[in-house]
């Protein structure tokens, strides 16, 4: 949508009037971002570098200053004219600002500051506080790329328990279906690469590009032919079977994997009369692994269900941890999947001797969607403003909820470089810069300046961000 590719009007109409209500004397403020508790325990940093390549890379102009002040005043707020065009006169358009924060892939636990918001220039000490409401949208990455992690902590222990090969199968055990079920384009690029940073299956392709666009990865992520319910309905009832086998014909190779939904009308018919009978040696003499996708019903008996009648028909290998494997299929189930049920087919499955190996999951809207703000219950705050030359705190406490109560001061995230554990420190008033804090013996600095003046300091790859959130364990 080209119409808001504005800077200046990607804030909240309230932010307009905020220059005018700091105290006299101020001339520098500082935020941070933080995860405040919610669902999990730890998120994984993500998606700041292509928010600022997406939105600060592009300086403001004397025209971005002369829509912003007509719409401003159609709308009822003040709007610091002056100000904006003193940034485009003396910065050439970069914003004065410094933004530092833990390497993207970063696992943090929560209540810890993820990132730092600091104005450069006295006369635009405004400037972070403007940027509030497209700054938080990191949310939304961060909380997708958590969700994701997680999901993926729960497989892995179901693979290093029954699988042989785990880390091999883990990559594509979670695929993401999410992007018709988000609410726009920029959400499915940024939620699907978000995902991408703990899964390589997916069939969000803005989630590609953006990966490409703003992480050096040139394939984040891939695919398989796949059928959906119109290719085989519009075979009809009475041709279903001819449905499946076009989708062998067309697809099915020695080492190919397809994946045909199958119960447009009865899955264990289908598994046990068409697959597993009338398409079986079709199914062998392939040579592809044929996924079967249930799509209905109650996922921790359906799941179990397709397994035994596909074990049934195609018997099955006992490996190394004595579980067992299906010959030739697989099952993926992609509806009803979210955090919970994907641990609860899990443990059902496993309960019945099937090795994790069996089994993919695909998520949608409880991936990319079903999350908000509060998920993870994140905030960007001030925490310090220097008024008439001196540092002061800048802190809410409210007692109708003491959830909400903000971090006070100038502050770093230190990490252990042995134990790895994060400690949020302060930064004394009296220190001109993060380099005169005193960390504790055994503590550096978990944070690096990835953003000032204009420039970004840091460009992480995708390959980089993956190996952090990998290293990391629950």
């Amino acid at each position: 949508m080209q119409h808001l590719a504005n800077l200046l009007l990607n804030t909240d109409s309230y932010k307009a009037s905020h220059w005018l209500q700091y105290p006299p004397g101020t001339d520098a403020t500082f935020f941070y971002v933080e995860s405040r508790g919610g669902t999990h325990d730890r998120t994984v940093f993500f998606g700041l570098q292509a928010i600022l390549k997406e939105y600060l890379a592009t300086p403001v102009t004397h025209a971005d200053v002369d829509e912003a002040r007509d719409v401003f005043a159609a709308h009822g707020e003040p709007f610091n004219e002056a100000g904006w065009r003193d940034i485009v006169d003396r910065h050439g358009g970069h914003l004065p600002i410094r933004i530092r924060a833990v390497p993207e892939g970063t696992v943090v636990p929560t209540h810890e500051a993820l990132m730092t918001i600091e104005s450069t220039d006295p006369q635009a000490f405004w400037v972070p506080s403007y940027l509030e409401t497209m700054l938080l949208r990191i949310w939304y990455p961060i909380t997708v790329a958590t969700i994701s992690w997680h999901a993926k902590q729960t497989i892995r222990q179901f693979l290093e328990r029954t699988s042989d090969d785990p880390e091999g199968q883990l990559p594509f055990k979670l695929h993401d279906f999410g992007a018709r079920g988000v609410s726009s384009l920029e959400s499915a690029a940024l939620g699907g690469a978000a995902h991408l940073v703990n899964f390589m299956g997916t069939d969000t392709v803005s989630g590609l590009l953006l990966a490409k666009a703003h992480y050096h990865e040139p394939m984040a992520g891939f695919s398989i032919p796949a059928a959906e319910h119109s290719t085989i309905t519009s075979w009809g009832r009475d041709n279903e079977i001819e449905a499946y086998r076009n989708m062998l014909r067309q697809f099915a190779r020695p080492g190919s994997i397809v994946a045909v939904v199958s119960d447009s009308y009865d899955i264990f018919h289908a598994i046990r009369q068409h697959w597993g009978t009338t398409l079986k040696q079709e199914v062998i003499d392939s040579g592809a692994t044929v996924v079967i996708r249930p799509d209905s019903g109650d996922p921790v008996a359906v799941v179990h269900q397709c397994l035994d009648l596909l074990e049934e028909a195609f018997g099955h290998t006992v490996n190394g941890k004595g579980y067992k494997v299906l010959n030739h299929v697989r099952v993926i189930q992609g509806d009803g999947i979210n955090p919970s049920s994907i641990r609860a087919i899990l443990e059902r499955i496993t309960s019945a001797g099937y090795a994790t190996d069996n089994l993919a999951f695909g998520m949608g809207g409880a991936l990319l969607q079903r999350l908000d703000r509060d998920t993870q219950k994140f905030a960007l705050k001030c925490s310090a403003a220097r008024v008439d030359g001196e540092w002061i705190d800048v802190y809410k406490d409210p007692v109708t909820d003491k959830g909400k109560q903000s971090k006070r001061g100038r502050m770093t995230l230190l990490r252990h470089r042995e134990y790895g554990g994060f400690r949020t420190v302060p930064v004394p008033a009296s220190a001109s810069s993060l380099d005169d804090v005193e960390r504790p013996a055994g503590y550096d600095d978990a944070m690096v300046t990835v953003w000032e003046d204009g420039h970004l300091l840091r460009d992480w790859t995708f390959a980089e961000i993956r190996a952090r959130a990998d290293a990391a364990r629950l």
